[in-house]
């Protein structure tokens, strides 16, 4: 029997898609993937960041990035083709000014919501792969889920080059597996 499965699709939204304010190249390309591996799961969760216009995380107040993700925007939506998935639950995080929060599981009581649905395995995908993917898929599995990670539904922000090859490497030597979205849907 396969352990009951939650799809988290973490941070699809406009401002990390190409052309977005922090978009993440070939960021686009996670879409299909993840909406082919949404009907195989039990649970579908999406998260996405909903900054405050002054978070800590922008440059302006002293962080690393541009705006980006700012509550009430178009940025800060999730794609349509993860909208219209319809997931069961949305966290949003880092909403707070002078909080920063990569992962989905970070204030958003995320790990006890997929208790009470009985989910004993997540399998992971969004982006990015070297910041949000990887700090979520970590805390799920320090909350005790097995951990799926999507390979080819990720793509990463590659500030240094290999960024990405090194956050999955990092979850593998962790204890998540690192799959082709095609095991799930095929297997």
């Amino acid at each position: 029997m396969q352990p009951r499965t939650a799809l988290l699709i973490v941070d699809v939204q406009h401002d990390f898609l190409p052309g977005g304010a922090l978009g993440v190249a070939h960021g686009d390309e996670v879409i299909a993937p993840l909406v082919a591996v949404a009907p195989t799961a039990d649970v579908v969760v999406a998260s996405r960041d909903g900054h405050p216009p002054d978070h800590c995380s922008f440059a302006a107040q002293g962080g690393s990035w541009p705006p980006h993700c700012v509550e009430g925007t178009h940025g800060a939506e999730l794609h349509e083709a993860i909208a219209e998935l319809e997931p069961d639950h949305v966290v949003v995080k880092a909403t707070t000014p002078a909080v920063d929060a990569y992962s989905a599981f970070d204030g958003t009581g995320l790990a006890d919501w997929l208790r009470a649905e009985g989910v004993e395995r997540v399998a992971v995908g969004g982006l990015a792969t070297d910041y949000c993917v990887r700090a979520s898929a970590l805390d799920a599995l320090a909350a005790g889920f097995e951990v799926v990670v999507l390979e080819d539904a990720c793509r990463g922000v590659e500030v240094h080059q290999g960024d990405s090859a090194r956050a999955l490497a990092e979850l593998r030597g962790a204890g998540a597996h690192v799959e082709r979205s095609t095991a799930l849907v095929d297997g």
